[in-house]
């Protein structure tokens, strides 16, 4: 049994009085009365609240959160009193989240129930642990409070972020994906692939008709062309230490997962088959490319255990077991980070001989909060050697996007808040225009 507020200011109130009682000896006789009435109230509330188990409590959330996202827990409260009761209800949410806010008022009719809800936002992949929920009850009295200790302990695992590739399936299936900010690219061309020259026959489309063939020939040549094949897309994650960097609270490994798991679901919707890589030192993971039903789950789950790698990144090791184990030319789209032109140097000859096989795309991040500081005005001269610095670091990104493109690898610089957007439109470009092959 706890004492409210309202215990303590009555009491005190009491005492006030019955201090005045020894310069108006007539109060005492008044305080007596005053202090029976109190403790009997205290007494038939603490009665109402006990003669019976009143409030029962259930806590409800998905099995599994998505990182990065609003994750919504209800807690249903339901009162077996015959009278109103009013609620101070304290959800003991995983330490990991530091909320100590996840308090809430409420009140419940006679028989009554209600529903509270509220928001849970993880940046870290892992097993959250829920504990009890504490519910503090009073009568409409409001002398004494009951506590009543409900629901279940539980643990939820934190998965890359699913929901928002919930959001990309229904706006898909409502042709709605420029809504999230993915261009409609016109495509050059149809779906199809060259396959042969053949003679001309009557029926074939004048369209198709090769004249250069023609006239080595001396007789109508046309190109025969067939539905485009599918084409194997991995996401190559790096796992080194340059991913451990954090924005906004997420680090760059988990920006990547949740974009690599976006892609491979709009890839596969394409008709591509979507694979996975991760490595830092060495290859971690890999999971062949496929577009069969349940790819997605298996992908999910491959990445859901995945942790940052404090050592140096090896794109050699890379090269190797990618030369060993994929032999069908594919798209290659690396996620890493590179400080400056030197970090890229260092990888760059492993970047080349991969692009030499397969088609490459590196994806790596501006820093936003430096992008900022470059835009903020400068009050000093330590502030103006500062920006100099800093317009250095992002002159190198673009160097970098431009050193990778002369040797024919393909590059997409962005911050984390915008990666998955950015690296879509990329792949949606190269593919229709039809230089993933």
């Amino acid at each position: 049994m706890f004492l409210t507020k309202r215990f303590y200011i009555i009491l005190a109130s009491l005492t006030l009085l019955a201090g005045f009682g020894y310069v108006f000896p007539q109060l005492f006789t008044g305080v007596k009365i005053l202090l029976f009435i109190f403790a009997v109230m205290v007494v038939i509330d603490a009665v109402m609240l006990y003669h019976r188990r009143g409030i029962s409590a259930k806590r409800s959330c998905s099995e599994r959160f998505s990182n990065g996202d609003k994750n919504v827990v209800k807690i249903s409260l339901e009162s077996n009193y015959s009278f109103p009761v009013w609620l101070t209800i304290i959800d003991e949410a995983p330490e990991v989240f530091q909320r100590r806010d996840i308090s809430y008022k409420s009140s419940l009719a006679a028989m009554g129930h209600t529903v509270l809800r509220y928001t849970l936002t993880p940046v870290k992949r892992g097993v959250y642990s829920f504990g009890k929920i504490r519910c503090f009850t009073r009568t409409s009295i409001g002398l004494v409070e009951r506590r009543y200790t409900l629901g279940d302990a539980k643990d939820v695992k934190v998965y890359p972020s699913y929901l928002m590739l919930n959001r990309y399936e229904l706006l898909a299936m409502s042709n709605n994906l420029t809504e999230m900010g993915i261009k409609r690219i016109r495509r050059v061309g149809n779906n199809t692939e060259f396959e042969q020259i053949k003679d001309y026959v009557k029926g074939d489309d004048y369209r198709s008709i090769n004249w250069k063939a023609s006239a080595r020939r001396n007789q109508l040549m046309v190109n025969v062309y067939r539905d485009e094949r599918s084409q194997q897309i991995f996401s190559v994650i790096d796992k080194g230490r340059v991913m451990q960097q954090s924005f906004r609270g997420m680090t760059l490994l988990d920006y990547s997962i949740n974009a690599s798991l976006v892609l491979s679901y709009v890839a596969m919707r394409r008709d591509d088959k979507a694979g996975l890589i991760t490595f830092a030192d060495k290859i971690d993971t890999f999971v062949a490319p496929s577009h069969r039903t349940g790819q997605m789950q298996t992908l999910l789950e491959a990445l859901y255990a995945q942790e940052t790698n404090f050592g140096e990144t090896d794109f050699s090791n890379l090269c190797v077991n990618v030369h060993k184990q994929v032999s069908k030319r594919s798209l290659f789209i690396i996620y890493t980070s590179f400080s400056g032109i030197t970090a890229l140097n260092r990888q760059l000859a492993y970047l080349k001989l991969l692009s030499q096989w397969h088609r490459v795309l590196v994806v790596f991040f501006e820093d936003a909060e430096m992008n900022d500081y470059i835009r903020s005005p400068k009050r000093s001269m330590e502030e103006y050697y500062q920006h100099v610095i800093a317009e250095k670091f992002a002159y190198e990104k673009r160097l970098i996007v431009s050193t990778l493109r002369q040797y024919g690898i393909y590059s997409v610089l962005t911050t984390p808040d915008k990666l998955s957007i950015d690296v879509i439109n990329k792949y949606l470009e190269m593919k229709q225009r039809q230089i993933l092959t």
